[in-house]
């Protein structure tokens, strides 16, 4: 049900860019972290063959390795003087230290990125961010790298479009790479989800989101933690296939009609 033309956006993505499905990254179910090391030298390969990867997880450790390749390619583009390459733009909190002692899982990814200079705190933005925590600090943080988080609570009843042109700002030409927990959407609209949390945000405020990348210099987006065995409507699956067609739409050079 994803056709080729935006009618909302008039966005017409494939009269500019030749878009292919690569198929599935190979990892390895029995070491989390060799599977880390394959998804990274794939999407080396991907980048370095001038591909700007759209990818759908799979849960959100995927990030991490994506943007380490995505980080590199980007360097050499960039000054080498350049200390923090590239930016996450997150509907997501995922900054955890570690989980039973593990500092590599879902929970796990930018604070990995964080700690490997791959992301520029004041061009980092959470949104969406709510529920319970283990820790009365969960975002302490966050505000110490210069994230700027934003409340479920702030974007209840509202357009986030204002929002998203105080981002595009706030981003400049620099790098972007989008990021989207679909968990960050509530869950009567994506119940599909390894982690539903309730109360977030609503599917059009998703697509201000999306919409509102546009003219950001985007180098990669993913749509990571759908788990449609746990919807067996499948709207879940519908929600997560029409965000990434937004996202190509919303692409550098995606011309209009």
């Amino acid at each position: 049900m994803v056709r080729r033309y935006n009618v909302s956006t008039r966005a017409a993505p494939y009269s500019s860019l030749q878009v292919a499905d690569i198929g599935d990254v190979s990892v390895n179910l029995y070491n989390l972290t060799d599977s880390c090391r394959r998804i990274r030298d794939a999407y080396q390969k991907i980048m370095a063959a001038g591909c700007i990867p759209l990818t759908l997880g799979g849960d959100h450790t995927i990030t991490y390795p994506i943007l380490q390749a995505v980080a590199e390619n980007v360097l050499v583009q960039m000054n080498a003087q350049q200390l923090h390459r590239s930016l996450a733009l997150m509907v997501c909190y995922n900054v955890s230290a570690q989980a039973l002692g593990e500092k590599i899982y879902h929970g796990t990814p930018f604070r990995c990125c964080v700690d490997e200079g791959l992301l520029d705190g004041q061009r980092v933005v959470q949104i969406g961010i709510r529920g319970s925590a283990y820790d009365p600090e969960r975002y302490e943080f966050c505000r110490e790298q210069g994230f700027r988080v934003v409340l479920v609570e702030d974007c209840w009843f509202r357009s986030l479009v204002p929002l998203m042109s105080e981002v595009r700002q706030q981003m400049g030409d620099k790098p972007v790479y989008l990021s989207f927990d679909i968990d960050g959407i509530d869950p009567s609209f994506a119940p599909g989800t390894g982690t539903p949390e309730i109360a977030g945000l609503t599917t059009p405020q998703a697509l201000q989101i999306i919409r509102g990348s546009r003219g950001l210099n985007l180098v990669g987006c993913d749509l990571v933690e759908v788990a449609p065995v746990y919807d067996q409507s499948g709207n879940t699956a519908l929600l997560a296939a029409n965000l990434l067609f937004e996202m190509l739409c919303a692409l550098p050079g995606v011309p209009t009609y």
